[in-house]
């Protein structure tokens, strides 16, 4: 061995603990690998613009066409998953466990902080992301993090921009955690980000609640410079380490990046044989570590989440509504090109010459000298079977939409034949089971767990006073309220309502709708029961009518006999016009002859 790559080795002694975190993130990223390929083909059929890009590329067709079914199915479920998780503006609430939690200054304190944190902290374009994620690989991963955004003008004035809890989006290429755990929660998961050297340096000096070592960070940067005095060989030989996205470990130490691999859960540390549990790890360049700190939230637990479209038997990697889409997408490609290369052949046939035939150019009024014993056939083909073939796509694609449980009702596209009221009702709650239960789904494992993640975030790190802006629902102002941590402390949770009261409130108010309209609702006897009351103010809080005040005790009375009233007001006075005596008027010429006479 070297001088040279000794010291290379020396410089890059790694700590154990960060090689068993660096071990953990290989083995664990190499398992999943057929995993990885199977999403990369997937995306490939999503994003394509012709068969040159997918599987379809090995066949034989001239003509290269894709029919972007799955890309239509993904566009048609992430907006329906969308807006039926978003349905107006009030789609949380707060349910609070204890008396002091339910009151209305507590609830209206927690639901307006949170609203406000929810709009800043651009929450619903990184839940879009996460939708995404559910549906082109069946996994979506999340994280919560606290952060405080300042800024210096040209002054040097620091101007405070957005502080509180936000959502972040984790990339299911950038996570890995153990498959075969009872749930996301129970397991360890690492994470991997690429930062500058200038990034990490910023947030030892900025974020020291971070609990960053500086002396490693500077060893980090130190050793950086240091091997840049070194050939390539010399690195490569004293390091066998592959780093992703890089080449080899020289290019990975010139190309300005640091390579963070942090780790969530319970390791055992070989160095001391101490068992670290519920801890926190940051490993950089797979061999240094610059924090081991106890999970920062309070219940000891990740702040990460994960969410899966299709749950596996023994194992979390979930299945997405596409993935077994893309046999058939590859048979409606192949189907296409096929009848676009026969209708190519019926139309442009090859032909069959024999004998003495001169060289000529087919075409309209085309003029060909043929010799003694010459010939010129077409060799025609039938156009019967392209249109099965357009017949068997058709087929396909709708059997895509309902096994992905994307309906065509989803679209606003009538099915065939004629129905009833109810059975229209019934056809499309069924139609749209697959499509709510996977919503609900997504609704209760994400959206109920960022949420109160976030919360628990905003009070674990809130100090002072937070000045929100609020809209007065009664008034339809605008307010300001400040909000401290004691206003935002109770025992409770903050519980997402959009998509399950979405469909259900949907299902009542038709019912109720197509009952009026049946002979049962018609029926005098039986609505002499029904509480007109209680019909009207159902219908206002399930179509989010509250603000307007629609619903007032007798309201519809009260203004019927104001009318009349001021109806019978305004007769009186035209009576009274009419029974008063008036002078008679005499034409203007009359008058202005008879004041000229003196007579006026």
């Amino acid at each position: 061995m070297s001088v040279k790559v000794a010291e290379i080795k020396n410089i890059l002694q790694p700590h154990s603990l960060a090689s068993e975190v660096a071990y953990m993130w290989d083995n664990l990223t190499t398992q999943r690998r057929t995993w990885v390929s199977e999403k990369e083909e997937l995306r490939n059929y999503i994003f394509a613009t012709d068969t040159t890009k997918t599987t379809n590329a090995q066949l034989p067709w001239k003509n290269k066409t894709t029919i972007p079914k799955i890309c239509q199915i993904r566009d048609n479920l992430h907006a329906n998953y969308a807006s039926a998780l978003f349905p107006n503006d009030n789609w949380f609430k707060w349910e609070g466990y204890t008396r002091d939690a339910v009151t209305k200054q507590k609830r209206e304190a927690i639901v307006s902080y949170m609203g406000n944190k929810i709009r800043q902290s651009g929450f619903r374009s990184e839940v879009y992301k996460l939708l995404y994620d559910f549906i082109d690989y069946g996994n979506a991963f999340w994280d919560i993090i606290f952060v405080n955004e300042t800024h210096k003008d040209e002054n040097g004035d620091i101007i405070q921009g957005y502080r509180g809890p936000k959502l972040k989006r984790i990339s299911p290429y950038d996570i890995v955690f153990n498959p075969m755990a009872s749930s996301f929660k129970e397991s360890y998961n690492i994470v991997r980000t690429l930062k500058t050297v200038g990034e990490l340096k910023w947030e030892l000096d900025n974020m020291p609640e971070l609990g960053y070592n500086k002396d490693i960070i500077e060893e980090v940067d130190k050793y950086r410079k240091t091997l840049g005095a070194y050939a390539t060989e010399d690195v490569s030989k004293a390091v066998a380490l592959s780093v992703d996205g890089f080449g080899n470990f020289y290019d990975y130490l010139q190309s300005g990046y640091i390579e963070v691999l942090e780790f969530e859960g319970s390791i055992n540390n070989k160095d001391t044989g101490e068992y670290l549990q519920n801890v926190l790890i940051t490993v950089v360049d797979r061999s240094k570590v610059i924090r081991v700190v106890p999970m920062p939230s309070w219940m000891g637990k990740t702040t990460k989440g994960h969410v899966q479209w299709r749950m596996r038997p023994d194992n979390l990697y979930g299945m997405g509504p596409l993935d077994n889409l893309v046999g058939m997408q590859y048979r409606i490609d192949h189907l296409e090109n096929l009848k676009a290369d026969a209708m190519d052949l019926a139309v442009h046939p090859p032909l069959a010459i024999t004998g003495n035939v001169e060289e000529f150019e087919w075409g309209p009024s085309a003029e060909i000298y043929i010799g003694e014993g010459g010939n010129i056939q077409e060799l025609g083909r039938s156009l019967q079977g392209v249109m099965a073939a357009n017949n068997e796509i058709a087929i396909l694609e709708q059997k895509m939409e309902e096994m992905a449980g994307a309906p065509k009702q989803a679209m606003g596209i009538r099915t065939q034949g004629e129905k009833t009221a109810y059975e229209v009702q019934t056809l499309e709650q069924a139609a749209s089971r697959i499509f709510q239960n996977k919503i609900t789904h997504f609704e209760i494992e994400c959206i109920e767990d960022v949420l109160n993640k976030m919360f628990e975030s905003a009070r674990r790190n809130m100090d002072g006073a937070d000045l929100i802006r609020v809209i007065d629902n009664d008034l339809g102002v605008i307010q300001f309220m400040e909000i401290t941590k004691t206003d935002i402390t109770a025992s409770g949770q903050l519980r997402p309502i959009g998509a399950r009261h979405f469909s259900a409130q949907a299902t009542v108010v038709q019912n109720i709708s197509n009952f009026y309209q049946s002979a049962v609702g018609q029926d005098p006897s039986i609505r002499a029961h029904i509480s007109g009351k209680a019909i009207a103010k159902l219908f206002e809080e399930f179509l989010g009518l509250e603000r307007f005040q629609l619903f007032q005790e007798n309201v519809r009375i009260q203004e019927d006999a104001e009318s009349q009233s001021l109806i019978q007001e305004v007769q009186m006075q035209l009576q009274e016009r009419e029974m008063t005596p008036t002078e008679p008027t005499l034409p203007p010429e009359v008058e202005a002859a008879m004041r000229q006479q003196g007579q006026m």
